[in-house]
C-alpha cells in the first residue's frame, strides 16, 4: 500500500516540476519578446488573418467571431481609458474643497502623465490569447452555431460606433490623448549654421 502511495506522490511531484518548468520557459519567452512591440502585433495580426480566413472559407463560427470582436472591443476601450478616471478625479476634488482647505491642485499646475487602465503588453497578450482560443474553437463543430451573420455584423458595427463616439467625447471633455505622439524635438542650431 505504501509503494502505491509513494509512486503516486513521485508522479505528482514530477508533473508539478514539469509544469513549473514549462511556465518558466513561457515566461522567459514573454520577457524576450516584450521589447519588440511591432513584431508582436504583426504576429497577432497574422493569427487574426488566419482565423478570419478559416471563418470565411469554412462559412461558419460567426458566433465565435462575434464574441472575439466584442472581447477585443472591450480590451481596446480599456487600452484607451486612463487608469484614474478624470471624471471621478474632478468629483473627488470638489468634495475635498467642500470638506476644508487642502493643497492647491489645479490642472494647470500639476503634470499628470497618461497611464492606461490596460497596458500595451497586456492588451497584446489578451488579444493574442483570445485569437488562439477562437482559432481552437473553430476546429470543433459544436461551436458552429447557425446564425444569420449580417445581423451580427451590423450590430457589432453599431456597437463599435456608439462606444467609440462616447469614448472620443470623454477624451475631448477631459482633454487627454491616449497615444504617445513621440517626444518633441526642438531644433537647435543646425550644422549648416556652424
Amino acid at each position: 500500500m505504501n509503494d502505491i502511495a509513494g509512486e503516486t506522490e513521485g508522479t505528482t511531484n514530477n508533473l508539478l516540476q514539469q509544469k513549473t518548468q514549462l511556465e518558466r520557459r513561457f515566461q522567459h519567452f514573454l520577457d524576450e519578446v516584450t521589447p519588440y512591440a511591432q513584431y508582436r502585433w504583426m504576429a497577432t495580426a497574422g493569427l487574426l488573418v488566419l482565423f478570419l480566413l478559416r471563418v470565411v472559407l469554412a462559412e461558419g463560427w460567426y458566433i465565435v467571431t462575434y464574441a472575439l470582436g466584442i472581447y477585443m472591443l472591450n480590451l481596446f476601450l480599456a487600452f484607451l481609458t486612463p487608469k484614474i478616471d478624470p471624471s471621478m478625479d474632478l468629483d473627488e476634488q470638489e468634495t475635498e474643497m467642500e470638506e476644508g482647505p487642502s493643497l492647491p491642485m489645479k490642472n494647470d499646475e500639476e503634470f499628470k502623465p497618461f497611464i492606461r487602465r490596460l497596458p500595451e503588453f497586456k492588451f497584446w497578450y489578451s488579444v493574442t490569447k483570445a485569437t488562439c482560443i477562437a482559432l481552437f474553437c473553430s476546429l470543433f463543430r459544436v461551436f458552429d452555431i447557425p446564425v444569420y451573420w449580417p445581423i451580427l455584423l451590423v450590430y457589432f458595427c453599431i456597437l463599435f460606433a456608439i462606444t467609440m463616439r462616447r469614448q472620443i467625447k470623454h477624451m475631448i471633455k477631459y482633454r487627454y490623448i491616449p497615444f504617445d505622439l513621440g517626444k518633441k524635438n526642438y531644433a537647435g542650431p543646425s550644422s549648416r549654421d556652424r
